[in-house]
């Protein structure tokens, strides 16, 4: 199975530390998110790995070459035009090659277990998220996860959502009629919710969006005193 890192965001909040290097370069320790992303894959047995980038792309490339000092096989997809998270994805299908693949934000913290991801049919499962408890960022969550291990939109009639972790198991049937174009998942995932066709699991491990200089120092302050994800 390969596996994709979505790393063409523009790093908007996290100025300025984002001012001349990418979002994905920011470190934990004496490491780069992405990396401790690809180190994560690798311990899963995922070794070939797709990254997408746009906002100063090349950088990314020249820190991580080829991937093989991670014992990675890295492929990049830089993006002339921000293809946002779907359209980068339908883009990279080619390379992804597999039915099925795993794709993850570059931007995440998390000690989540990437060979827990089982291969989807792609049939009756489209995608499998990993879905974990609301932040205070957002407080109303994303997706609901029903008793079937079922995922559905929100709704007030079902209780308490939950937030999409930016892990997933995805199809490629998933985008089936999809042309490479600037596109969101999001809308893409809800589609295929109205006929049953998302799976789900609750996720209680670390987990924390970078979304912030805040939650970043916080991440690195966590993991100085070991209570963060030290596996890497």
């Amino acid at each position: 199975m390969k596996a994709m890192i979505l790393a063409a965001g523009l790093g908007k909040r996290m100025q300025p530390l984002t001012a001349n290097l990418p979002k994905p370069l920011l470190k934990v320790a004496d490491k780069s998110l992405i990396e401790h992303q690809i180190d994560k894959l690798v311990a899963a047995g995922i070794s070939e790995i797709v990254i997408n980038h746009y906002y100063l792309g090349a950088m990314i490339e020249a820190q991580l070459g080829d991937g093989s000092r991670y014992g990675a096989k890295l492929v990049y997809s830089p993006e002339s035009q921000r293809l946002e998270t779907a359209g980068g994805i339908i883009n990279c299908l080619p390379a992804l090659a597999d039915d099925c693949f795993v794709v993850v934000n570059a931007d995440i913290w998390t000690d989540y277990d990437f060979s827990k991801l089982a291969a989807i049919d792609g049939v009756n499962t489209l995608a499998h998220l990993v879905l974990v408890a609301n932040a205070e960022h957002n407080p109303y969550g994303d997706f609901h996860l029903d008793s079937q291990g079922r995922a559905h939109e929100q709704s007030q009639r079902q209780g308490a959502a939950l937030t999409f972790s930016g892990i997933s198991l995805l199809h490629r049937n998933l985008f089936q009629g999809y042309a490479v174009a600037p596109l969101a998942l999001a809308p893409i995932l809800r589609r295929a919710m109205k006929t049953g066709k998302v799976s789900a699991e609750n996720y209680t491990g670390v987990w924390v969006d970078i979304g912030t200089p805040q939650r970043l120092e916080a991440v690195n302050a966590s993991f100085a005193q070991g209570n963060g994800d030290s596996s890497n």
